[in-house]
Parts: structure tokens; sequence; C-alpha cells
């Protein structure tokens, strides 16, 4: 498509109503003050109020700002351990010792927007860009069904080649795979969720009634400065046409929606107050928060200096405080840890909190079928767990998990029965 093309069709996306309906006094739900007031006010805690926090998390209680705040600034390695141990029991009240799986499927590379840590942006001459045609998303789905997954999630550039209606065919062209194993059983996928643009209220009914599951839309970065340095061009570009997107989705129905940032853009600890404020707007106009939240940390994506350079990267140490910070605040939420990570990270802060990764991961357009490893000129950032599925549900046997493909049966009033 031309140049002129593309611009026409962003010009339509967006609907300003659809911002302004959310809005209170012409204000968004974040308050970059505010939320620094928070951090500041809680730096300080008692060992003694930490300990309560913990209690009312234990509880399944989602916890307050300031609550939030406060575990946000313990370095105490006593007091880290003991909100390791909770997390990880509040993890198993909800959910038992069941971690799910799930396989990315990508769809498509073309991309109208220029995010600079992202090697599916706009500019970026040295990406091998690609849309599977129908025939292909079937090729690729059956692959994943023999690799033994249940369930995908469908990821798709922002692009007119790419939108609603392509994103409507290739959910039902997953669904109507099926593949027979050497048992003579057939084989499924029976969940689609989806990690897509920000879309209209119209559009999205459209794909519940097709038969969506998660609606996945990150902020990236809940910080405005930073989210437009690093948005600089594109639909993108909108801070509040994405920060609604899933109240959006509630109003077009499709009930389970997903969030997360991308961790490295900005300070960690002010991204986990916007994931806390970001719940807490979806609770107080639906009566429920996000169905999961993920936490992807910058990884190398082709032609980007900021993903290697940038000065807000996140330690392993820190991660796992993270992690545990998410399921200890709030814990009726699924916490999703992909294969960005290593190995011996996703093992680690598996065991405080993680309820959902992926395994046998190909993040390429059109990777599955071709069997191809690591391009990283084809992908949108590194992956670094390249195991097996059934390398990840040995390891998992071995520390007490159950393997889940199950795609019902969820404990806290969502979708499933």
């Amino acid at each position: 498509m031309s140049e002129a093309s593309n611009k026409s069709w962003m010009d339509q996306v967006i609907k300003q109503d659809q911002i302004d309906k959310y809005l209170k006094d012409g204000k968004d739900f974040i308050d970059e003050d505010e939320i620094v007031a928070q951090l500041k006010n809680n730096q300080n805690p008692s060992k003694e109020q930490i300990r309560d926090i913990i209690k009312k998390s234990l509880e399944i209680k989602r916890l307050t700002y300031d609550e939030t705040a406060a575990l946000i600034s313990v370095t105490d390695p006593e007091l880290l351990e003991e909100m390791y141990e909770a997390a990880a029991e509040v993890k198993r009240r909800v959910y038992d010792n069941r971690i799910v799986f799930f396989a990315p499927l990508y769809c498509g590379s073309l991309c109208v927007n220029s995010c600079r840590y992202c090697g599916f942006r706009k500019e970026n001459k040295e990406q091998v860009r690609k849309v599977l045609t129908d025939a292909e998303v079937k090729e690729e789905t059956k692959h994943i069904i023999d690799e033994g997954h249940k369930r995908v999630i469908v990821v798709y550039g922002e692009h007119p080649k790419t939108a609603v209606d392509y994103i409507a065919k290739s959910i039902q062209d997953v669904y109507s795979v099926k593949s027979k194993n050497k048992n003579g059983n057939y084989g499924n996928i029976r969940r689609v969720n989806i990690n897509a643009a920000p879309m209209s209220i119209e559009d999205l009914a459209k794909l519940k009634k097709i038969g969506i599951g998660t609606f996945q839309v990150f902020q990236e970065t809940y910080h405005k400065p930073t989210y437009k340095e690093v948005h600089p061009k594109g639909l993108k570009a909108n801070y509040r046409w994405r920060l609604y997107a899933l109240h959006r989705a509630m109003d077009a129905g499709v009930d389970d929606v997903a969030t997360g940032v991308l961790f490295g853009l900005y300070d960690w600890k002010f991204e986990v107050m916007g994931l806390m404020h970001h719940t807490v707007a979806l609770e107080e106009r639906y009566g429920i928060g996000p169905h999961t939240i993920s936490f992807p940390r910058l990884t190398l994506a082709s032609n980007s200096d900021l993903s290697s350079k940038s000065k807000y990267k996140v330690s392993d140490a820190d991660f796992k405080k993270i992690v545990a910070i998410l399921r200890l605040s709030v814990p009726y939420t699924g916490l999703i840890i992909t294969a960005r990570e290593s190995q011996k990270v996703r093992d680690d802060v598996i065991k405080v909190g993680c309820t959902q990764l992926d395994a046998s991961t190909k993040i390429g357009v059109g990777a599955y079928s071709k069997k191809k490893d690591q391009e990283l000129d084809k992908e949108q950032f590194t992956i670094c767990d390249s195991r097996s599925i059934d390398d990840v549900v040995y390891y998992l046997a071995s520390i007490g998990k159950i393997t889940s493909f199950c795609t019902a049966g969820y404990r806290c009033g969502r979708t499933g029965q």
C-alpha cells in the first residue's frame, strides 16, 4: 500500500470521542505527580508495616497505592524473602500449583509506527516484512498444535493489511485447524488471545463475536514524557488512545483484558505504580481488573540503539522483586513470564507468582512451519529461552508445578465456568 493509502487509513482509526468519554475533567487516570508523591511518601516503612501489608495480600485483597509503594521501597533481605514466600503462597491459594502454557503466533511484521525499541518499526530498513496468508496462518497453527499447545496469543503489527478484518479472519483460521496426532486423536487450539493495536469499540465488538479470548495491549510506559520520546510518530504516538484500549474492550463485551509495560523504558518503580493505577481504573469502572499482567524487559531488537543502551534497564534482582510485588498487589490477576527472559531468570521467578508462560517459542512471521531459529532481521525482539515444551514441563514437574493446557476452570469469575 502507498504512503497516502496508509495515511488515509490512519486518519480513520483514532476516534477522539472514545477517548474523551473516559476522562474526568479532561484528565486521564495517570497523574505523574501523584505517583511520584506516593513513592516518596512510602520510602521508609517499618518491618511491622510491611508484614501487615503481606498479611492483607495473603487474604487475597488487592493492595492500595500506598501499600504497593511501600513494598517497592523494601531493600532489607529478610523482608524481601518474606515477600517472595508470601507471593508464592498467594499464587498457590488463587491458582494452586498450575502453570498455564501458551504459544505466540506472529501474523505480520508490517507497521505504521516508529517505536524506537522495536524491530518492526516503520523506519527499520533491515526488517524483512511479511503478512501471513490464510493458508500460512493455518499451517503455523498446525505446527503449534503438534507441539502440544491448546492456546495461542496471536500478534500483529499496526497496519491496514493487519487491521480488524484480517485479525478476525486469522482468529477464525486458527480455530478451524484440527491436527491428528500419532495416537489418532485430533488436537486443536481452544483459546485465541490477541496482542494487537488499540481499536474502536465497534471493531472490538467484531472480535468478541468471532470468539476472541483475552485482548492484550501493553501501555509500554506510563510515563508521558518517555512515552512521547520512544513513540515519536504513528498511531501509537497517541498516549490516551492506547491508555483506554482496555476500557473500550470492556465496553465492547470483551471481558478478559490484559495489560503490561516494557520494563527498561523508564524507572521500574514508576511503571509498577502505573500498572496499579490502571488496575484500579478498570476495577472502579467495571468491577474487575486485568485478566493478566505482563512484564517484559527490553531485549535486543534489530537496528535499535535504545534496546541495548537504555539507562533504565532492570536488573535480575529487581525483576524478581517486580514479579513478587505485582503478585502481592493484584493477587487475583494472572502474571505472564515470556521467553524474552533467560531460562535461569524464568526458572527463578516462576517460584514467586507467575501463572503463565510460553515454550517452544518462535516469534518470526512463519517461523514455526519453517522451523527456523532466531533471525533478528525478521523478528520484533530477541528471545532468550528457546527450550521445548517437553524441557519446560520436565523442569516444572521437578519443582512440584502442574503443567496446564486447560482453557476453562477459572476461579475468579472470568470467562470460564
